[in-house]
């Protein structure tokens, strides 16, 4: 179950989905409701910030964003990394 989580929030990072906004958006995102949305569909993914941004990713405001369109997803780590993944600080990256 949590495996299915992270593929789908991993998933969700990946394709520029809303984020809820934690201050002002990173680059190429803007506000929309309590959200952060995309601003054009080349938005490079973005996601929370927990503590040092993983590898391919660097610091927007609160968030940590793809350093380009083909960074590898990451999500917010949660125990162990699922199979398929490796811990990149607070995170856990796509192999």
């Amino acid at each position: 179950m949590i495996a299915s989580a992270l593929t789908l929030a991993c998933t969700v990072a990946h394709a520029q989905q809303p984020l809820i906004k934690n201050g002002a958006c990173p680059s190429g995102y803007h506000t929309s409701g309590n959200y952060c949305t995309p601003s054009s569909g080349s938005a490079k993914p973005a996601i929370a910030k927990v503590g040092a941004c993983p590898s391919g990713y660097h610091t927007s405001g609160n968030y940590c964003l793809a350093s380009s369109a083909s960074s590898k997803p990451a999500v917010i780590k949660s125990g162990s990394c699922p199979s398929g993944f490796h811990t990149s600080g607070a995170y856990c990256l796509r192999n």
